[in-house]
């Protein structure tokens, strides 16, 4: 578990690079370019420096073994701190489109072609860092990793927009000079709506929301293939970080000794462990069949 942590913080380090570079090039480009989308692009990417170190020092206390204090490890730091990129990211989403609506109907020099040149570089290194982040956090089932990823993707699309509004402002200006701020404001809602759904999947997980059906069907079979298993009643599971605690009521068969019936719990608890790697522990609790 250390080593999978470790490779969340590797890729989340260089995102953090990424998105550094990204905010000054942006503000400055936006600045002497007179942009208000590529400044609010640029802002964005500040905000998601923020957000990965939010997420690394999250990962940093998650990778903590358990204490008497936290039993089940220290993996919810993990998916808090998810919970926060999306507040995050709702708050500053709402800000940059405040902001831009308050510079619709100014008149200035059009956007240059330094704009379009920065959002472009934006827009390639940003889907780089998506598929990484993505694809890393689906695999090791880090709710951060993948909050951080969609981060990435909304500053894809956000960019895209923002490009969109910078092209036409820079073509015609005398037409679609505004395009520009509106390219800002709509930069901003779908930085709004992303948080809100990153904050809406990690507080699942905080309400110990059951894992997918396909997670638990995969339970429940290879909890069924253990020799002395009959069926199993109840199965219950909540996620903590990286991996899953699970709560199983196995059913044996009622003539069975108390040492038998306990082996037989020992055995599924052992076999979930080393089939599943994304199972953390498993409570066992036998009953006797119908």
């Amino acid at each position: 578990m250390q080593a999978a942590y470790q490779r969340a913080r590797r890729i989340t380090l260089v995102g953090m690079g990424v998105s550094a570079v990204l905010a000054a090039t942006n503000l400055v480009v936006g600045s002497v370019a007179n942009s208000t989308s590529v400044t609010a692009t640029g802002f964005e990417f500040a905000g998601d420096v923020l957000a990965s170190t939010l997420v690394l020092v999250a990962m940093g206390v998650a990778a903590r073994p358990a204490d008497d204090n936290h039993p089940y490890g220290h993996g919810r730091f993990e998916t808090l701190s998810a919970f926060l990129v999306g507040l995050i990211l709702a708050v500053a989403g709402g800000a940059i489109s405040w902001n831009s609506l308050q510079s619709v109907g100014e008149t200035h020099t059009p956007p240059g072609r330094a704009a379009v040149v920065a959002l472009l570089i934006a827009i390639g290194l940003r889907s780089v860092m998506f598929a990484l982040k993505f694809r890393m956090g689906r695999a090791l089932r880090s709710s951060a990793l993948v909050a951080d990823a969609w981060n990435d993707a909304v500053d894809v699309f956000s960019a895209g927009a923002a490009l969109a509004a910078v092209v036409l402002a820079t073509s015609n200006p005398q037409r679609f000079l505004a395009a520009d701020h509106w390219g800002g404001f709509v930069v901003g809602l779908v930085v709004i709506f992303t948080g809100v759904r990153v904050a809406r999947d990690a507080s699942l997980e905080l309400a110990d929301t059951m894992p997918s059906a396909e997670l638990t069907r995969e339970i429940d079979a290879t909890a069924r293939q253990v020799p002395g298993v009959l069926g199993i009643d109840k199965l219950m599971a909540r996620k903590t970080g990286l991996r899953y605690h699970i709560d199983l009521h196995v059913e044996v068969d009622p003539a069975l000794t108390i040492a038998q019936a306990h082996a037989i719990g020992g055995q599924v608890r052992s076999t979930l462990r080393e089939k599943l790697p994304w199972v953390a522990d498993v409570l066992i609790h036998v009953e006797p069949a119908d």
